[in-house]
């Protein structure tokens, strides 16, 4: 279940609903509650999370797909098996210029105390130094991301 929650801010209008680093502790709530270490890229317009094992089936009438998340950097081991309803299939091109086509799932991101909904591809990211990348369409309307720091945000179980 995707939900979207507001958080009580003492913060003047006009201020950044959220200020988060360069990376940052998220975790998916939707997908086993499953903690990751991600790169927020301001650069890339779609998210990404490194997902293994990714078959695609039928569940009433709708496409969804399986898949396990290995949310530890240089650990194989920790899988996490995940079921999703597609909401798109996309032709992504890659920062080094080659295009995959990914499915596309919807599911909630918590960034500290905020949740909301994203669009999230599925693709391996064995060779990335970050097993999710949060591209400027997931983050939250409002959002500042300040460069030269990291884990701004308290980080959740």
């Amino acid at each position: 279940m995707v939900r979207k929650t507001k958080s009580k801010s003492s913060a003047q209008p006009g201020a950044p609903s959220i200020v988060v680093g360069w990376r940052e502790w998220v975790c998916l709530p939707d997908l086993g509650a499953v903690r990751v270490k991600a790169k927020i890229d301001t650069g890339a317009r779609t998210s990404a999370i490194h997902a293994w094992k990714i078959q695609p089936f039928d569940k009433d009438g709708e496409n969804w797909v399986r898949f396990e998340l290995h949310p530890n950097q240089d650990d194989n081991k920790t899988r996490i098996p995940c079921e999703a309803r597609v909401v798109d299939s996309r032709l992504i091109k890659s920062s080094n210029g080659q295009e995959q086509r990914r499915y596309v799932v919807r599911t909630a991101m918590q960034l500290g105390p905020h949740v909301w909904p994203i669009e999230l591809t599925l693709t391996r990211r064995d060779e990335m130094g970050f097993r999710m990348l949060v591209g400027r369409t997931a983050l939250k309307p409002g959002a500042l991301v300040n460069p030269s720091k990291s884990f701004l945000c308290p980080t959740v179980a």
